[in-house]
């Protein structure tokens, strides 16, 4: 069985964040879903500055990442870890309402792993915040942790 890490969501709206939680808390994906509000907080969190500089060494098994956020928007969070040595091999999740294909273009080209349109309707919502923790979580393989 695979050690559960902390997965890192990114999102702005206290409706998505609550219902993430809840579909990942189902199936006890996570030991913890870190959970910050914008774009500044996400990359503080991933470069354990200010507020998260006690943070633990462990990267986060997967980042959940809305694109429409205040501060720093998604796309660039997205280019930070990816042009970052030692962030781009975390896996990035893009979980957002944007379907315009300049959205979904960009981020392929800046590595996304995966970009994900959220459904309007709930239940649609929870069943694909469960089968992305269930991939990420149970199915993917990530290289080992750097010292």
């Amino acid at each position: 069985m695979k050690k559960l890490r902390q997965i890192l969501l990114a999102e702005d709206d206290p409706n998505d964040v609550e219902l993430t939680i809840a579909a990942l808390a189902e199936h006890k994906l996570s030991n913890r879903v870190d959970v910050v509000s914008d774009g500044v907080e996400a990359l503080d969190y991933l470069y354990r500055r200010g507020q998260f500089s006690e943070r633990d060494k462990t990267d986060p098994l997967v980042v959940l990442l809305d694109l429409k956020m205040p501060r720093l928007d998604g796309i660039q969070v997205l280019n930070t870890i990816k042009s970052d040595e030692l962030l781009k091999t975390i896996p990035v999740v893009v979980l957002t309402s944007s379907k315009e294909s300049k959205d979904l273009q960009k981020c392929y080209e800046m590595g996304v792993n995966a970009y994900v349109v959220k459904p309007v309707q709930f239940n649609d919502f929870v069943n694909a915040v469960k089968q992305i923790g269930v991939f990420w979580a149970l199915i993917n393989e990530l290289p080992e942790e750097k010292s």
